[in-house]
Parts: structure tokens; sequence; C-alpha cells
């Protein structure tokens, strides 16, 4: 029986020093295997890499990290990983950062500036090496407080004027009046409009075009009722949609700020009996996957999550090029339109 040298004390992390015993070469072979390869001899380096695979050994990069001032970690902020948009939009960043050799560490704000605020101030002290946000504060004063740091970030799924940094997202505004345009265009002039905290931009970009959309055909805000909900999620959809019922005068028609949103209603509606799209038509955002196989397909403003997340995470990537200039990317959304809007199945 092949006996191999004990790797180390038990409970202590292995090290650079434990694999070199166990390969019975010195240390500075073992690291030039792990960073330089090439300086070392085939077999050697393919002896060394067994040993390391035996032992389970995982390099430790702290000490190269305070080196390079950095990580080889991007990270992502956004309101809720349990919005499947979220969960498409970090698949895209994750393979824009994978391509790069970097790892991506997701966290949720909870749509909470004091949330995002903390995770920006843990962010600087890891020293990542550098952040996707998708901001929940009003004015993104944990944005300005967070570039002292140095550390590059990229806003994801909100673009404004003000961006003193690179953005990437869709036309919310453009969005919102699509919906509403399409609702109008059915016949409907009683219209409510199911929104989230009043703090997130993208809320508040899609009343804006929802009430766009009802200036240009001549009718007024009041048109469109407002059923705000504390959060963006299914459970404040059935709250929503609750609240829906109760009015003596129903709408006939609703336009949701998410797809989630749009699903809790639809959920309260069936359950009342109330029938979609024939009593009460509904839109959503972000056409998430779900939205197609709804129990009543759902209508609803397209937004490219995947793409909007493998450009935020090449915007990044790009910040150390000297040549690289701040862009405001703003994407057009587009209506797919399904039966909950539609008393005919669109194919």
């Amino acid at each position: 029986m092949t006996r191999h040298p004990s790797p180390g004390p038990p409970g202590r992390p292995l090290g650079i020093v434990d694999v070199a015993r166990a390969a019975g070469v010195s240390t500075g072979t073992v690291s030039y295997v792990l960073n330089q390869p090439d300086r070392v001899a085939a077999r050697t380096r393919r002896h060394v890499l067994a040993v390391i695979e035996r032992l389970g050994y995982v390099r430790r990069d702290s000490a190269r990290q305070l080196r390079a001032g950095h990580s080889r970690i991007l990270a992502l902020l956004v309101h809720d990983m349990g919005n499947p948009f979220y969960a498409a939009l970090a698949r895209g960043a994750e393979r824009a950062a994978r391509a790069a050799g970097l790892g991506v560490m997701v966290c949720n704000s909870a749509q909470s500036p004091a949330e995002e605020a903390h995770y920006l101030a843990l962010f600087a002290e890891q020293r990542v090496r550098g952040v996707l946000v998708t901001p929940s504060g009003p004015g993104r004063e944990a944005l300005r407080a967070f570039r002292r740091h140095g550390i590059p970030y990229v806003v994801v799924d909100s673009v404004t004027a003000g961006d003193e940094g690179c953005a990437v997202g869709v036309d919310d505004v453009a969005g919102g009046a699509l919906a509403v345009r399409h609702l109008l265009a059915g016949g409907h002039g009683d219209l409510a409009y199911v929104s989230g905290p009043p703090h997130l931009r993208q809320v508040r970009d899609r009343r804006a075009g929802a009430h766009q959309a009802l200036a240009e055909a001549g009718l007024p805000p009041s048109v469109l009722r407002e059923l705000a909900t504390e959060r963006l999620d299914v459970a404040g959809g059935r709250d929503a949609g609750a609240r829906l019922l109760g009015l003596a005068r129903r709408p006939t028609a609703v336009f949701c700020a998410n797809d989630l949103l749009a699903l809790g209603v639809l959920q309260a509606l069936y359950t009342a009996g109330v029938k979609v799209p024939d009593d009460i038509r509904i839109v959503g955002y972000d056409d998430i996957e779900f939205a197609a196989a709804a129990t009543v397909p759902l209508t609803s403003v397209h937004q490219p999550a995947r793409t909007l997340g493998s450009l935020a995470a090449n915007l990044l990537l790009n910040e150390g090029d000297p040549s690289h200039e701040h862009q405001h990317l703003s994407l057009a959304p587009r209506l797919a339109v399904r039966e909950s809007s539609s008393p005919t199945r669109v194919r």
C-alpha cells in the first residue's frame, strides 16, 4: 500500500507548505505550478496537480487580493432574487464574469435603502472588483457615498440622466406607455395601476409612462386608479387584487408594475370567480418565464433580463480600460401580448 505524507495537523486549513510536503517538492515549485505553470516541467506539474486534487487543497487568495487591492469577485445587489427577472439578470452577469475568470456574489437589498447602504459598505470592506447594483434609494445617496472607495459600479435595471457612472436598463416610461396604450386600444377607459414602494424609480417611471399614454388619448390622470403595495411580489399582488374586488366600481383593466404583482392579482380574481380577460384584463411587466405559463397566459412588457446582466457586467469589466467612457444604455421595451388582455389567444 502506498503511503502519503500527512498533509498537516487536523483542523488546520491546508496550505502551500502541506502540498509541497506531500508532493516532495519545494514550496516555490508549488507556487510556480499555481501561478506560472509554464516554468515547471510537465511531469512535475502533473504530479503536483495530482497531489493538490488528492488533498483537496483550495488556494486562498486573500494575500494576493491584498497586494492587488481588489478581489476576483463582482458583487450584484438587486431588489429581490426571489423575482425570476433578477435571477435571469444574474445569470447574464455570471456568464460575462465567468468568461473573464471572475465570480459573482449576489445579495438582496429587499427594496430597502438601508439594506443597500449596508451591502455597499460590505462590498467596500471586501474590496470586490466591482459592483452591479439596482438602486433602492430615491436619491442614490448610498451610491454617491460608495464612490469614495474607488470601486467601479454599474447601475442595472434603471437609467437616469443623473447617473455618474455606467447604467443599463429598459426605458420604463416607454414600457408603461406601451402597456396602457394596449389596454386603451382594447376599449378600456377605466384602469387601475397596481404599483409598489414609491421610492423605487421603476415604479414611478412605469406610472409616468401610463399617464403619458392617457394624455396622448386625451384622458385625465384620474382615469388610472392606483393600488399601492409595500412589496413587488405575489403576496402584494393578491392583497391588491382583494382591494380591487372590494371597489364599488371595478376597473375593467389592470396594469401591474411587475409580473409577480400581476400573478397575485390574477390569483385573487380567479379565486373570486372573476374571469380574465372577459371581466378584467391584466398586463404585467418584465415578461418572466412564468408569465406565459400562468393559468391565463399573462400579457407583459418584455425586458431582456439576461442581456441586461451581460451588458452591465461587460461595462463593469471595461472600467479599468484607460479609453473607457461611461455609457447609459437604455433598451427599448416590447409588449408580449397573451390571453390576459385579449379574448383571443395570441400565438
